[in-house]
This record gives structure tokens, sequence and C-alpha cells, in this order.
């Protein structure tokens, strides 16, 4: 028979374990606001309205002209529009015109919590639909890294209507996501235990399921054309799931697994060969400016 004192000592155990789990859910949730350098002629920074009422900070770099083919780029959590303003200056002079945002709860736009790419599709989509009209329906492709891929997929409205999806460190799903943060820091074993003390928090904080937050899944409704980047040494978004992504897309796909670099370094790709990878797919699969 279990003593009361045992009992006591287990259930104390239990809410503080609740409370810590609690904690370390809030702080990857909860959103911080982060100074962004104004944009140099030609660029142009402007203030977008999303469908919710936020008012969400961008750059713009104009193309080669008004009705030239368009790339949204979507920054990774943590981070801001200026974590693509290099590949944005890139492919602006390449002909492209180019929009890079900062999701709520980053970089100059205003403050809410984090939500894996639930919300901040809203973001991408209002982002998407100005970039748009403003390039008088010329063809528009994504880039989106880590945050910025979700979001370009798992909205309430399903995958925003791009030309071409360019999908760099992506997770598959939210319980897999946890699961591998979780592991990067103790192991396998635990983070099996511990993920759900995390991810079932979402019900609570959102109103949504875990099963809401899939990438993999919502790529399955998307029929264009799309790259997958992964990397082979990332423990965040593994080479499984990089490939478990490229395989669920409905339309022509590609993968390119980088050989070396974690996943602060897959979300910040920036080499000759990124660059070869990111033009040769545009150019393949878009108009060219």
């Amino acid at each position: 028979m279990i003593s009361r004192p045992l009992i006591i000592v287990a259930t104390v155990a239990a809410a503080l374990g609740l409370m810590a789990s609690w904690h370390v859910g809030s702080l990857w949730m909860t959103g911080q606001h982060s100074a962004v350098a104004p944009a140099k002629y030609p660029a142009r920074d402007l203030r977008l309205r999303t469908a919710d009422g936020l008012a969400i900070a961008a750059s713009f770099r104009p193309g080669l002209h008004d009705r030239a083919p368009a790339i949204l780029l979507l920054h990774p959590a943590h981070g801001s529009r200026a974590s693509t303003a290099d590949t944005a200056a890139w492919l602006s002079r390449l002909g492209y015109a180019t929009l890079a945002i900062d999701f709520r709860g980053h970089g100059e736009s205003d403050q809410a919590n984090r939500t894996f790419g639930v919300r901040e599709a809203l973001d991408a989509r209002a982002a998407f639909d100005w970039l748009k009209r403003h390039q008088h329906g010329a063809p528009v492709a994504v880039i989106g890294i880590s945050l910025g891929g979700a979001a370009s997929l798992i909205g309430d409205a399903g995958p925003l209507p791009a030309d071409a999806m360019i999908l760099q460190a992506v997770y598959p799903d939210i319980r897999q996501a946890v699961r591998n943060r979780i592991a990067q820091r103790l192991s396998a074993a635990p983070a099996y235990l511990l993920e759900p003390l995390l991810s079932l928090q979402l019900p609570l904080r959102y109103g949504l399921w875990p099963s809401r937050f899939s990438p993999r899944e919502a790529l399955g409704r998307y029929p264009g054309p799309v790259l997958v980047i992964g990397g082979l040494q990332d423990s965040a978004s593994t080479p499984a799931d990089s490939r478990a992504l490229a395989a669920a897309a409905a339309g022509p796909h590609s993968l390119w697994l980088v050989p070396v670099g974690d996943h602060a370094e897959m979300v910040s790709l920036n080499s000759p060969a990124y660059r070869h990878r990111i033009r040769t797919f545009l150019e393949k699969t878009m108009p060219r400016p």
C-alpha cells in the first residue's frame, strides 16, 4: 500500500512538473519586439494590416519592372525581416520584386503570442495579397523558412496560392518538432515522455489540437512546385523530417539536404550553393524577370 507521504510527494512533484512545463510553453509562445534597420533606397518599408487587425512591418524591394515576378520571404522563429534581407536584396538584383515581413510577435510588427504558423498565416496571406496586387497579378513564389514555411501552409484558408514554394528547415508536425527540441537537450526517451506536457498545452492556449499544426499534411493540398531544403546535421528539423515533408507534396517537388550545418545554420543559409539552388528552382518554375 502506498503511504500518504509518498502520495503527497508525488502529487507535489507532478504539480511542479506541470507548472514548469507551462512556464516553458509560455517562453516559447510569447512574442518579443526587436529593432530592424530601415530599408535603403530603392527598398522601402511599409505596414500591412492583417485580417484580424494587426499591423505587420514589411520591406519591399522593386523588381525589374512593375509586373516582374515576385518573391515573398517569410523568416524563421525568433527572427525578423532582417533575417532575409540579404536574400531579398540578391533576388531584387536578379530582377524579382521582393517583400519580406515581420511576423506578429517578431521584429517591428504588433506583438502577439506566437502560434507556430497558424495565426502567422494571416500575416503571410496579407503580405502575399499585397505583393500580388502591387505586381499587377504577376507570379509570386514563397521562400518560407522554419516558422515561415509553416505559416505558408497551415492557415485556416490552407496553403498560400503561390506559384512555387521553397520550404527551408520546416517542421513536419508540431509534436515531432517538440520531441526533436527536447531530445536536443536531453535524449530521445525523455523527449517522448515530456513532449505531451508541451504539445497538449495548445488546446488550452489556442483551442487547437496538435494535429492542426501539420505542414506535412497541409502540403498535400498544395498543387504547385516545391523545393524542400533540409540539413543532414539538423537535429531540430531532421533529415527524416525533410524527406517526409517532400514526400507529402502533391505537386512536382525536389529535396536538397545540405551536408553540413545545424538548424541555426539551415535557417540562415546564404552560400553560393544555396543561391544556385534557389535561382535554378525559380528559373524552372517562374517566368524570368
